[in-house]
């Protein structure tokens, strides 16, 4: 999953995916099936554990709109960190456009994250925490869509400043 997240599908040769999981082709195919199976499978893993930490970050007692500050600040930390590591989820939406099985994989992934946002606003809503005028599902699209431009503009080495200016922003659409 690493290396995919960081090199790309097309970069990330079959010799070095055997060299890094320390197998032989024959053993690679057997356990894997292709490349492109490989891929789905890093690219779900990489989905799933996105999915888990947004859960719960979302389900925590210190309110909405202190859950989502404080996941987009830790998704701008781990970028400013290691901005060549980006987002397997941004990358395979990019990269792998054209292939139909990576295409309905992100939608999916996309799909469920809008899913748990709009779920976890309307408990905000619930809480007072979130204006009844508000639309959970239209932000929750919002968010999802930023989600994944503030990965790419870690990539593009913009820089803490900038990343948390983006962010605050971004959480005035709560307001």
């Amino acid at each position: 999953m690493d290396l995919f997240q960081r090199r790309g599908y097309h970069a990330t040769s079959m010799p070095r995916l055997m060299e890094l999981l320390g197998i032989g082709s024959g053993s690679l195919y057997t356990a894997f099936g292709s490349k492109d199976d490989l891929y789905a499978r890093a690219l779900q893993r990489y989905c799933d554990g996105l999915l888990a930490d947004l859960d719960r970050e979302t389900r925590i007692g210190s309110g909405f709109r202190t859950a989502l500050r404080n996941f987009l600040l830790a998704i701008v930390t781990a970028d400013i960190a290691d901005p060549e590591r980006g987002s397997l989820l941004v990358a395979a939406a990019t990269e792998r456009a054209a292939h139909r099985n990576t295409v309905d994989q992100v939608r999916t992934a996309m799909s469920a994250m809008e899913s748990m946002l709009t779920e976890a606003l309307r408990r905000a809503q619930t809480r007072a925490e979130l204006s009844r005028e508000r639309d959970p599902l239209e932000v929750a699209r919002f968010l999802v869509t930023f989600l994944q431009g503030i990965h790419v503009m870690g990539q593009a080495r913009a820089d803490r400043a900038f990343l948390e200016s983006a962010v605050a922003g971004a959480l005035r659409v709560l307001d």
